[in-house]
């Protein structure tokens, strides 16, 4: 009798890209959540001692510092992603993500514990900082190199509906709990949407064992050309495109933070406004925004990256000062417009194509790294200091969001630039003898 032969089939793309977009969307609610709670909580509960200006800058930046520990993440989870493969890693951030999440839902306040509850809640959005940083090259892979070569813009972009998708989760939870009435609110309702998490990990985790390694990774597998030194690699022969890639990530990076975390604690508290104003806006943008994520990323398959990548960043340059003059009208269909079309329509349109557009700029030896470096480094200026930053330029100026809209065209502008000068990768193989060979034909530019 012969050999049981294995016939077990590999997932469609579709599954994968479903299992990567549900993942994915656990994991940025977690982190997210801390935006959330940094805008409207933690300055009361964790910087009390703080005066108001003060108590929400030191809050802004223990945000910051989950972005300054994603780096850290990208590199462990990137190189081992490169050397062991994609699944293993993705299981691990999600859990590294949610124990963390879960236990600032327990941590006591400043009341209860003084100085050690905020060093704990620096050290705990530090390992939800490890834990992003590791998911996402994963998580974007794992859609990426599963889709066939002419839908990858579209499956691709799933693994980026989990950004948009986790901002409506994590800003419903907290548009819920800010149903009750405050004391509540401050002293449990915030919490429940932290533990909660725990159990979102269970479902991750069950998805995430049903996917199998990616064909990409397993074709350099069998040709034992698995990278000792995945970062190093990277760095000798890529280094442009790691480089060029990192601007293009600018106004992706500015863009959500500024809507989603500082104008949120701008209306809040600058504008002293109801903060149900400005969540309920954040969920119907960031809802929109799940929807033409993968429209601007099917539309990538047929037009290019870089053509919707670019409408995406101009519509974000040419919005800039309006947003600004809409937040300051103080009414609140103007601050609920302003959400809407910063987190739905301009970070949608930007978003969408650059799973692929990153993906197909580099070798599938290094490719983990390279998209979790990129992403990750990037993402301490672009997205860790964008509060911050808002947040001086405010206070610097005359109070007014003047400053913050002139920053946001230089961004943009930086972006547009990168952009120019990255080729166009639509169509381009992701096995190392394609991307050798398109790369010997083409122009650096398009």
């Amino acid at each position: 009798m012969s050999a049981h032969k294995d016939t077990t089939l590999p997932p469609s793309p579709r599954r994968v890209a479903v299992a990567s977009a549900v993942g994915a969307t656990i994991e940025w609610y977690d982190f997210f959540l801390y935006g959330t709670a940094a805008a409207v909580v933690f300055d009361k509960l964790y910087f009390n001692g703080l005066d108001g200006p003060a108590a929400q800058f030191a809050a802004f930046a223990t945000f910051a510092v989950g972005f300054f520990a994603r780096p850290i993440g990208g590199l462990v989870f990137g190189h081992f992603g490169d050397r062991i493969g994609r699944k293993q890693m993705l299981l691990l951030t999600l859990v590294i993500m949610g124990i963390g999440t879960a236990l600032i839902g327990l941590l006591p306040t400043y009341d209860s514990i003084g100085v050690w509850a905020p060093i704990a809640l620096v050290v705990l959005r530090v390992l939800q900082g490890i834990g992003v940083g590791g998911e996402y090259g994963g998580a974007v892979l794992l859609a990426v190199e599963y889709a066939p070569a002419e839908r990858r813009g579209f499956y691709g972009s799933f693994a980026h509906i989990g950004v948009p998708g986790g901002l409506v989760l994590a800003a419903g939870a907290f548009s819920l709990a800010g149903l009750l009435p405050e004391d509540d609110f401050l002293a449990w309702g915030w919490r429940a949407c932290f533990l909660v998490s725990i159990v979102l990990l269970g479902i991750g985790a069950y998805i995430r064992l049903s996917v199998m390694e990616t064909p990409e990774f397993a074709k350099v597998q069998e040709r034992k050309e698995i990278s000792r030194l995945p970062l190093k690699d990277l760095v000798a022969e890529q280094p442009r495109p790691l480089l060029l890639g990192m601007g293009t990530r600018f106004i992706e990076g500015f863009t959500f933070n500024l809507f989603s975390v500082y104008l949120l604690a701008y209306v809040a508290t600058n504008l002293e406004l109801p903060r149900s104003w400005a969540l309920d806006a954040i969920i119907v943008g960031a809802a929109i925004g799940v929807v033409l994520v993968p429209i601007a990323g099917a539309l990538s398959d047929k037009v290019g990256r870089k053509p919707v990548y670019r409408v995406g960043a101009w519509l974000g340059l040419l919005f800039a000062f309006p947003a600004a003059w809409l937040v300051q009208t103080e009414n609140r269909w103007a601050i609920s417009l302003v959400f809407v079309v910063g987190l739905g329509a301009i970070y949608g349109i930007v978003y969408g194509p650059l799973a692929a557009f990153w993906s197909e700029l580099f070798d599938t030896r290094y490719r983990y790294t390279a998209l979790s470096t990129l992403y990750q480094v990037s993402g301490i200026l672009a997205s860790g200091l964008t509060p911050l930053i808002a947040a001086w330029l405010v206070t610097t100026g005359d109070g007014t969001l003047w400053w913050v809209a002139g920053y946001n065209v230089l961004v943009a502008a930086i972006s547009l630039t990168c952009a120019h000068f990255l080729p166009e990768t639509r169509g381009r193989g992701l096995d190392r003898e394609d991307v050798d060979a398109r790369a010997a034909r083409e122009p650096v530019t398009v």
